[in-house]
Formats: structure tokens, sequence, C-alpha cells
């Protein structure tokens, strides 16, 4: 089942999706990626009469998150005076997911709270074990090393332990809800699952409160144990914490202020650079320094070919973004999960799982690879390394030079003729020689050449460069057209002349043509004018950019990616304007990329998580949600349009 989430939560060890009224859509745990152990899981009401469950069409639900944190807050109303509002966040120490819920009702309400789950735990729903303990006042489910359980504040007073499969309102506790009282069942094994329940009793004008503990262990005496010290402790301390450990670390950050945005969008800009970097510090693993592309939704590949992997080309810019918002950390965590997961040839596999190990793929072969995995991979350790201080060069150089040798020797062999062998274009469309892989490479060899030339390899980076230059020239002579703009490049032994949003690559991020250059200033501004003309597609009051021309990929649909893409080119040129004194045409520049960069907002969910897409005839937000890639690059946009300000206002004798 395919369900996009409105927001997400969690921690170290745990990644929570959840759905516009705060129905669980995916509880993954021990990783980002895996193993992703709910199938249903959300509380309902029962009123005498029948169930209200809390994703019901008739509760008028709001959500945000707390100002700064990853703490969820849904507000969920209904005619007749009934409310419930809960609070949802990760335990600051633990992977437990800590619920409250307050039922409020202006007219009265007699009846019961229920908590539904239907657990798959290992991420099967084969061979599942459950059992509730009454004197520990925990349901468990469990398979093998992964335990997964249920308890309360107050204790649940009732509870059913159920197998889904059933119709029998006696052994399926979803049927058992329904007549207003549980059957008490403790044990069962097979396709399970679970409810706990409270009696409510609410006069008019009051409430009640309850919160909901959902954790995972790898054993059942450790889950008792952190459960247990979950269960002691007051949920406004807990809030208190996390507020204070996020807010703490986003004080590390570089600091926007955007000065010469003097309008009721500026606050909101900042609000986004904060809650982009919020979502990518969920989106990380802390330990293996991998990134998942989106929090998997479509597990069985129905639509897609699943997103909760990690793919190099999305990580090298997600990490060069984190750099220049004031993490450095990431980047070197990145590198080192490289060096482990580098392939005998030197190049990087098209996907992996966020352990290292191979993902699924239909990248096995070397005419099926995306090469541009591996010079993104090289190009953003060669910005990481131009940036480092002179002492800490030498360090981060022998640790990395091993990995950065193979994979440079494999681009060169690759690239023989200038252009590149036949591989997979970046969107896993078409299998030919392209424009974007061919600027990558050329990025990617540049960065290399600049390190091995401070290693004392002069030779290696004399013909590193030199390849890179060719490359460059064989671009340059065979793909850019009479017509002003880049083809997407060989497909089939023929030019494809299609208008691709990827040509941009050219520019940035891997900088194969500069804005400084007049003649490639021109071709960057005609690329610019093209991907435009060609790619918008007009929906929440401006035109987002698709990728390209006859792309049918769930309907589509402008990218964020490509409309921010299309935005830091055009701040790019405003600040290459600046340089060289052409103000006006600079200005204009920056106006229209400050238009792309808040048409992207308008399609982020209520809670501000930017998705891949979005819908092109709801405006809403569509498909990965939400999706690294699209954060990484509202950070790089933002921090560049800060820095235009900034000398902006330096220039004019402001400050």
């Amino acid at each position: 089942m395919i369900r996009q989430p409105n927001a997400i939560l969690g921690n170290e060890k745990l990644l929570v999706t959840m759905g516009k009224k705060a129905e669980i859509f995916g509880f993954f745990y021990p990783g980002r990626d895996f193993a992703q152990h709910v199938e249903e899981s959300q509380a309902c009401l029962h009123d005498g009469k029948r169930l209200i469950w809390s994703d019901d069409h008739e509760w008028h639900a709001t959500q945000s998150y707390i100002e700064d944190t990853n703490v969820v807050v849904t507000h969920l109303r209904r005619q007749g005076g009934l409310s419930m509002d809960i609070l949802d966040l990760a335990h600051p120490s633990h992977p437990i997911m800590v619920r409250n819920y307050r039922i409020s009702a202006s007219e009265g309400f007699h009846g019961r709270f229920y908590y539904y789950s239907k657990f798959q735990a290992g991420e099967t729903v084969k061979k599942n074990s459950a059992f509730c303990d009454p004197e520990a006042r925990i349901l468990v489910h469990y398979w093998r090393n992964y335990h997964l359980g249920l308890s309360s504040r107050p204790s649940f007073e009732e509870w059913q332990v159920g197998r889904a499969l059933d119709s029998d309102i006696w052994t399926n506790a979803l049927y058992d809800m329904r007549d207003g009282q549980l059957h008490n069942k403790r044990e069962e094994i097979g396709r399970l699952n679970s409810a706990i329940g409270w009696k409510l009793d609410i006069e008019p004008g009051s409430g009640r409160e309850i919160t909901v503990f959902i954790g995972a262990a790898p054993t059942r005496e450790m889950l008792y144990s952190k459960m247990r010290t979950a269960g002691t402790e007051n949920v406004e301390r807990m809030v208190k914490k996390v507020y204070e450990e996020r807010t703490g670390w986003l004080s590390g950050s570089r600091r926007i202020t955007l000065p010469q945005i003097v309008d009721d969008n500026r606050e909101d800009l900042i609000s986004a650079f904060n809650r982009s970097l919020l979502t990518l510090s969920l989106l990380s693993d802390p330990e293996e320094g991998s990134f998942v592309a989106a929090p998997e939704f479509d597990h069985e590949f129905e639509l897609s070919g699943g997103y909760g992997y990690c793919w190099n080309r999305d990580a090298a810019e997600t990490v060069l973004a984190l750099l220049n918002a004031g993490y450095p950390d990431f980047c070197m965590r990145f590198f080192r999960w490289c060096r482990k997961t580098q392939l005998s040839d030197g190049s990087w596999f098209q996907r992996y799982w966020l352990d290292g190990s191979l993902g699924s793929s239909w990248g096995n072969f070397s005419f099926s690879t995306q090469m541009d995995e591996t010079g993104a991979t090289l190009f953003a350790m060669g910005r990481y390394f131009q940036g480092l201080q002179p002492a800490s060069r030498s360090a981060f150089l022998s640790e990395i030079w091993p990995s950065v040798l193979p994979a440079a020797e494999y681009l060169m062999r690759r690239t023989t003729g200038g252009l590149h062998d036949s591989c997979t274009c970046l969107w896993e469309s078409y299998k030919g020689t392209f424009t974007h892989t061919n600027a990558a490479i050329y990025g990617g060899l540049t960065g290399a050449a600049n390190i091995a030339a401070e290693y004392g390899e002069q030779e290696l980076a004399s013909r590193w460069l030199g390849r890179a230059k060719l490359i460059k020239e064989a671009t340059v002579r065979e793909f850019w057209l009479p017509e002003g703009y880049f083809a997407r490049g060989r497909v089939d032994g023929r030019t494809d002349t299609e208008v691709d949003a990827s040509i941009l690559g050219v520019f940035v991020p891997f900088g194969m043509l500069s804005a400084d250059d007049e003649r490639e200033r021109e071709m960057i501004l005609s690329t610019i004018r093209t991907v435009e003309k060609k790619l918008g597609v007009p929906v929440n009051g401006h035109r987002g950019i698709k990728r390209y021309e006859t792309d049918n990929y769930i309907d589509g649909n402008p990218w964020i990616v490509t409309t921010l893409w299309l935005s830091r080119a055009l701040l790019a040129l405003a600040g290459s304007g600046e340089r060289t004194g052409n103000e006006t045409e600079g200005w204009k520049a920056k106006s229209e990329a400050l238009e792309y960069i808040r048409w992207a907002l308008r399609g982020a969910t209520s809670t501000g998580l930017l998705p891949e897409q979005v819908n092109r005839h709801t405006g809403e937000p569509a498909w990965a949600i939400p999706l690294s890639w699209s954060c990484a690059l509202m950070l790089e946009n933002l921090i560049v349009l800060d820095e235009l300000d900034n000398a902006l206002l330096i220039d004019s004798g402001s400050i």
C-alpha cells in the first residue's frame, strides 16, 4: 500500500512516518531503511454504537511541528464538540514513540478509547507472535530479534491479541472492538493484530489524557526495561528535553538573515531552512553516515523502484549542502561510508542499503550502471577538500586517497574518447551518453586532480585535469545545439535533443561552464531560458520545472529538485552579474530565483516537509515525502540567496 506521509519524527534508532491525522504509516527500527514494523497503528473511540477512527473523514485536521523540533502536534475536531489533540515525539534516549492524546467533549462523552495496531515485526506478517503481560502492563509483538511493545499511562484496562485474517469477532482484535468490549485474549501466533482500551467518561467541557508508548528492542528483557523507564517520565519534560536538544543543534548552523527580503515570506524562508536541517538529521544514519533518499512508502515497488535506499549522487549534494550550512561532520561520515561501499573497480553502485550492502537494482552491469554516482562522489570529496584548513588536509588526504585513486582511474577508463561509455541516465530512464553524466565526471575528475596535486601525485593530477578538459570539449562539441541548449545526450546512437532539466548540471553543481566567461555565460543563460520555456508547468501561482519534455512518471509532475536546480543556476548568474558589474541582470536573476524557491515551499506539506514532486493538478505535495535531495537543495539555495543579500548590504554601505 502506497501512503505518503505528512510528518516524520525519530531519533538515532527510530524513524516514524505519519499521515495528516496522526495515523502511523511507517515505524522503522533500528535503521531509517529497515525494518518497517507497522501495517496499521492508530487510535479510535467507541461512542456506545460505533467506532470513530482517528483518520475518519468527519474529523477536521490540522498538523504542524513545534517550532525548531521534530515534535508533531495534530488537532482533530468534529461536529458535536468532540476533539482529539495528539502530541507525538520520539523519546530523547530510547527507540520509543510517545503519543499523548487529550480527548475533549463540549457535550460530554461516554464510551471507550482504543489503540489498535497491526504490527509486522521484522517487516514480515508471517510467523509473528504476540502476547499481553497484564502484570507488567505491556502488550508485545515479536519475531526473531525484533520486539515491539505497547504500554500506556494510565495503564490500559482491557486488551485483545488477535489474528488479523480471522472473521470471528472473538479472535480478530479489529472486530472485537466493535461492541465496545475487548475479550482479553493473552497470546497468539500468525498474522496478528491487537488492541488496548480504556473506559472514557468525560463530562461536558472537560477532557481526558492518555499516553501511549510504542517501543522497539532486540530482546524482551530490553523492551520491558526501556518501556518501564519511559512510562515513568513526564511528557512535558520529554518535550522540553527534545526542544533543548534540537534547538541546541540548530544553534550550530550557519545563520541566515536574508536582509534584503522585507516581506512576510522572510520568516517562512528561515523556517524552511531550519526544517530542512531537521529533516535531514532524521534521514541520515548517524552511525553509517549514509542518507535514505526518502522514507520508503512503495514497499512492493508498485509504481517505482522504491526510495528507501542511499544514492551516492543525492547524498553527495546533501552533504555539501550540510557542509555549507555549518555541519562538516556529515561529509566525513559519508566519505567513510563511501570507502566501505566502493566496488572493486573503483566505482559506486546504483544504490545501497544504509548499512552499505547493495540495494535491489537495475544497474548491475557496466552498461546499466549510473556513472554520475561516481563522478558526484568524487566531486563532493574535492569540494570538501578545498574548504579544509591547511592543517586539516593531511589527515583527510591519508584517509581518503585510497578511495579517490581507484574512483578517478575508473572514470578515466570509461572516458577514453572524451565522452563517457554507455550507462544509465540519472533518472534511470535511458541508456546512452549524457550531458549530465559527463558534467558529473568532469566535476569528479577536477576534484580528484586537486586532491592528487596536494597529495604529491602531480602526474596523476595532470592526467585527470587533461581528461576533464577533453570531456568538456567533447560535451560542448557534440551536445551543444544551434537552438541554444545542450542535448540530453546520445541514445541508441542518435543525438537526443529532448530538453532535460539535468543539463543544468554543466553549470550547477559541477561547474563545467563558468558564468564569468562571457561566451559560456551566454550558453548558460540560453540553457536556463530553454529549460524554463520547455519544462515549466503552471501550478501554485508560478511554474515548477518537470524533469524532461515527455516525462510521464507519476503524471509528469514538476519536481522540487529540478525547480531548485534552476533557481540555484539563476542565483549563480546573479552572483556573477554582481562581480562583473551587471547589477541589473543580477537583480533580475535573483528575483526570478526567489520566486522558484517560494514555489517549492508552496508545494510542501502542512508541516513544511519538502516532497519530490508537486501535483500538477492540485498543487499538493506528491510522491516521495520528504525527499532528502529536495531538502538539500533548499538549504543550498537559501545559503546562496543569503550571501547575495548580505553582499548587497555591504556594497550599499548599510553595514
